[in-house]
């Protein structure tokens, strides 16, 4: 659905973007993570055709955008970071106007209303935008990118400024998007990338430094495979059973830390997820699980670990010192 090869972009002898390449497939929602001034809102700007790459190929659902801008846009739905809004109009007359901006084939009616329905903004329809909550205001601005039921939807920070309940709403919504559209999301909040994405590519100074699930990154930067146990249960029988799970390699008790409430640390063979297993043996038995947790690093802790990486490589490449 999405193709980019070699893409590069250079302002002056500055390089934003330094030959990256990579694929979005069908129905996939990508997790475009980077700090800032890595090179991501640049990579997005030149995927919707707001800017030209100095070298490389975009491709939407087949469509060069460089090449064929009109038709590669026609499958593109975009939220910028600040949503592109006009105060002064209602809900109502902003959304008619993208609709014949795009050039809509669509039952005019039906369809705004579907997607107003979609992105729950009926009760705020007949309002002027200015007068809307920063919440409303980026839910108008992802109905606008959802006109015309592009195939593609770019979002660009699509939850900054939200309170936590707008922003587990939001969440919840670019995952039902996800059902019916490939999407490129963009965001500063880790555990949102985590939560949503079924993909993550992380951009540092212009280069593509990773590619992959958020499981297997956590799996490839950690040290520290174990899965710490905390089970209500003897703990001679514990051991025992947790022993005897395919894929356990050791199994050490750290005691008692609450009254008949014992802690293990399970080591797993490498690849090796126990955690299903483990959890239907020790409820075979009517013990209670009173925590679990494994030790791997987080999304945050891989993202800081791969990006400081590049910096300090970056930093020493360039003959300066290093810590």
């Amino acid at each position: 659905m999405i193709e980019v090869q070699n893409l590069t972009k250079r302002y002056g002898s500055h390089l934003a973007v330094n030959d990256i390449s990579f694929k979005v497939a069908e129905g996939e929602i990508l997790g475009f993570l980077g700090p800032n001034g890595a090179g991501k809102t640049t990579t997005m700007n030149i995927l919707t055709g707001y800017l030209s790459a100095s070298s490389g190929v975009a491709k939407i659902n087949g469509f060069d955008v460089l090449e064929q801008p009109n038709q590669a846009k026609m499958n593109i739905g975009y939220l910028p970071e600040q949503p592109p809004l006009y105060l002064d109009m209602t809900v109502r007359e902003y959304l008619d106007f993208m609709f014949d901006l795009k050039n809509c084939k669509l039952p005019r009616q039906k369809h705004i209303a579907e997607i107003c329905r979609l992105v729950k903004i009926e009760t705020v329809y007949a309002r002027l935008i200015k007068n809307l909550s920063k919440g409303f205001r980026q839910r108008v601005g992802l109905a606008q990118a959802l006109i015309g039921n592009p195939p593609v939807l770019i979002l660009d920070e699509p939850t900054v400024g939200l309170d936590p309940k707008q922003i587990i709403e939001i969440r919840s919504l670019i995952k039902n998007l996800g059902k019916h559209h490939t999407i490129v999301l963009s965001s500063h909040i880790l555990q949102e990338i985590e939560a949503v994405c079924d993909r993550i590519i992380i951009i540092n100074n212009g280069v593509m430094i990773a590619d992959d699930t958020a499981a297997n990154l956590a799996n490839k930067y950690s040290s520290d495979r174990r899965l710490m146990l905390r089970v209500a249960g003897s703990e001679e029988d514990v051991l025992s059973v947790i022993n005897r799970v395919p894929g356990v390699k050791k199994v050490v008790s750290h005691g008692e830390k609450e009254p008949g409430v014992f802690e293990f640390a399970i080591e797993p063979d490498e690849d090796t997820d126990i955690r299903r297993e483990v959890s239907s043996r020790i409820a075979a038995r009517s013990w209670a699980i009173m925590g679990m947790r494994s030790m791997e690093m987080t999304l945050e802790e891989v993202f800081i670990t791969l990006t400081r990486e590049q910096y300090v490589g970056v930093k020493s490449k360039k003959g300066g010192r290093t810590k």
